[in-house]
């Protein structure tokens, strides 16, 4: 009898035990983690975003390897736009043409692990391309120096290349890039450059697909100063240089100007280089010294404005003829003297506006910094992401 109450009350025990289906249908759901970069992927962007998205857990380790089986070095970061996100990036970057491997896990309210694994390869590029950029690092221009980045080849993505160049000032400006080229990217604001800011390009280049098989070979940051305003007037009207430091006129200089033959060119030129002694020689543009109109001069104190050629330079032959006639062969003739004093005066981004002369005005024809003659509207339109 004793032995049958036992199993009785045993029995009763077993009937009273709370767990059962209903707690089993309580278990936390399982973790999923989902990769963006599918396994198999092939020619992937190298500073493609390595993503992984959490569901119903929390991210636990992410690992990344090389085809080798080597670690790379990153971190992990979540997402601050969207929850479950986060981003692994590497702290150098990877490579072109490289295997790699993405592990990662999450567990859920249960602990229990799940994980995803991913391989891909990144692209290899036919060729790869670093521009180079004027002004260079550490330089202080004039008001009117553009950034300019030149290109080995043909830019097929423009866009996807200027969504890469970042421009940044210590005063804030309205600067849009504008192609000059296929090639040749500038950037300016609408008016010139405030004096006495600081500027920073930062070329983030490396894993940009340019188009056509060409990829972005590393990044560049370029930054320069802008030093005090220097903008000139050269009236080919009245024949007269007038300079001014910032707002102040410091000289009036009487000058002459291209002849009705040769004309200055018309519109805003931009210093790019100085001489202290050049000679100067027609052939160089095609016209032969002997030839008539041509030349050969040896000249002093000559600061380039233009790459046809014009220059504000020494000219103790025309000294006649300054202030009253034009009869250089495009440059702006001054008495070595007064040029002497530009010479010491000016820098490479300082602007001379060239007015009332018979010319043109000054354009592509002209060499590569016409920037300031392009109207704003013509110019804004001339960039990519317009």
């Amino acid at each position: 009898m004793i032995a049958a109450g036992v199993l009785v009350f045993l029995a009763g025990c077993q009937g009273d035990d709370p767990r059962g289906s209903q707690e089993a249908a309580e278990e936390a759901s399982p973790a999923q983690v989902t990769l963006a970069v599918a396994d198999g992927s092939a020619d992937v962007s190298p500073v493609v975003p390595l993503e992984v998205a959490v569901t119903d857990g929390k991210l636990g380790n992410v690992k990344v390897v090389d085809g080798d089986g080597a670690e790379v070095a990153g971190t992990v970061a979540a997402s601050p736009d969207q929850e479950g996100l986060s981003v692994w990036t590497p702290d150098g970057h990877l490579s072109y043409g490289a295997s790699y491997t993405i592990t990662a896990s999450a567990t859920n309210a249960d602990d229990k692990e799940a994980t995803a694994s991913s391989t891909f390869t990144t692209v290899t590029p036919t060729a790869v391309s670093t521009p180079s950029i004027v002004p260079l690092d550490g330089m202080t221009v004039g008001v009117g120096m553009p950034i300019r980045v030149y290109f080995d080849d043909p830019v097929a993505d423009k866009a996807a290349v200027e969504s890469h160049l970042l421009v940044t000032t210590s005063t804030p400006t309205d600067g849009v890039w504008n192609w000059m080229s296929d090639s040749e990217v500038h950037f300016r604001p609408s008016q010139y450059w405030p004096p006495n800011i600081e500027v920073t390009l930062d070329a983030n280049l490396y894993g940009v697909d340019f188009g056509e098989g060409i990829w972005g070979e590393k990044n560049r940051s370029v930054s320069f100063s802008v030093g005090a305003k220097h903008v000139s007037i050269a009236d080919a009207g009245t024949h007269t240089l007038t300079v001014y430091d910032g707002d102040q006129v410091v000289q009036t200089y009487p000058m002459s100007a291209g002849s009705e033959a040769n004309p200055t060119r018309n519109g805003p030129h931009v210093v790019t280089e100085s001489y202290r002694n050049i000679t100067m020689d027609s052939s160089t543009f095609g016209l032969a010294v002997d030839a008539p109109g041509g030349y050969r001069s040896d000249v002093e104190y000559a600061v380039r404005i233009s790459n046809n050629g014009e220059f504000v330079h020494g000219a103790p032959w025309s000294v006649g003829q300054q202030g009253n006639t034009n009869v250089s062969h495009g440059c702006i003739n001054l008495s070595t003297e007064r040029a002497a004093w530009f010479f010491d005066f000016s820098r490479p981004g300082d602007v001379v506006e060239v007015q009332n002369s018979i010319g043109p005005v000054l354009s592509a024809a002209d060499g590569d910094i016409y920037d300031w003659a392009i109207p704003w509207d013509q110019w804004q339109a001339g960039s990519a992401l317009k």
